[in-house]
């Protein structure tokens, strides 16, 4: 005689396909509206509405936890608003994921940068570099930490790179002139930071440098400039 579990297993089994199939759908809506969110989160963080982006993002995970882009997204507004602790938690969750991930790599870089925690930036970017050897966003930011570790030939190195890969972005040259500066090379540092006027011609203007601050320069490095910048005139 069948017992009632076997009868229920019998009874349910015409139904199995079926089950799939809606559970697949399920998933579907799910990351479907994840990435509503995930859209709605980066409008919020164009407009700067840094709290309601971040609720965007966290909702966006919840729904789809696999997607790692999404957790990216989450930690890069926790670090623009300064929460370093939790936008390091959500990189290092997307990496858990898939450590070959080059934006959660950058991202995270970016929080050891910022955070001063140099030698986990330099590790984190080096293996950014490894995996994509044209990735300018880790040269450039290697070039800040190791500048600021003091080991200027590597900041020079990195900084070239970064300039060559993107010769378009000002900030890897300012990067290039303040490394050279740290090394007493006055002339190099002078015709680096020409380089970047002539991209940009804001950065004429001392009041502006403190914008630097966003591109990872930290307070030291926003005073080299205003020096290199004196020098110019």
């Amino acid at each position: 005689m069948l017992s009632k579990l076997t009868l229920v297993a019998f009874c349910l089994l015409p139904f199995a396909n079926g089950c799939s199939e809606v559970a697949v759908a399920v998933t579907s809506v799910s990351q479907y509206r994840a990435s509503q969110y995930r859209e709605l989160g980066l409008s919020y963080q164009q407009q700067e509405r840094y709290p309601q982006a971040i609720a965007a993002m966290k909702k966006s995970v919840e729904l789809d936890p696999g997607n790692i882009m999404g957790r990216v997204n989450l930690g890069w507004a926790q670090h623009l608003v300064g929460r370093e602790n939790d936008a390091s938690e959500s990189l290092l969750q997307a990496l858990y994921r898939d450590p070959f991930s080059v934006p959660a790599l950058n991202a995270l870089g970016i929080v050891y940068l910022v955070s001063g925690h140099l030698a986990s930036a330099v590790i984190v970017h080096t293996w950014a570099a490894a995996l994509k050897p044209d990735d300018e966003i880790a040269y450039y930011n290697l070039s800040l930490a190791f500048h600021r570790i003091g080991l200027y030939d590597s900041a020079i190195k990195t900084a070239k790179r970064a300039a060559t890969l993107e010769p378009n972005n000002p900030h890897p040259l300012v990067a290039l002139a303040i490394a050279h500066w740290a090394r007493g090379e006055r002339i190099f540092a002078k015709q680096a930071y020409r380089q970047a006027l002539n991209l940009d011609s804001r950065y004429s203007d001392r009041a502006f440098l403190t914008y630097l601050k966003k591109a990872g320069f930290s307070s030291d490095q926003i005073r080299t400039t205003e020096r290199i910048l004196s020098a110019l005139k």
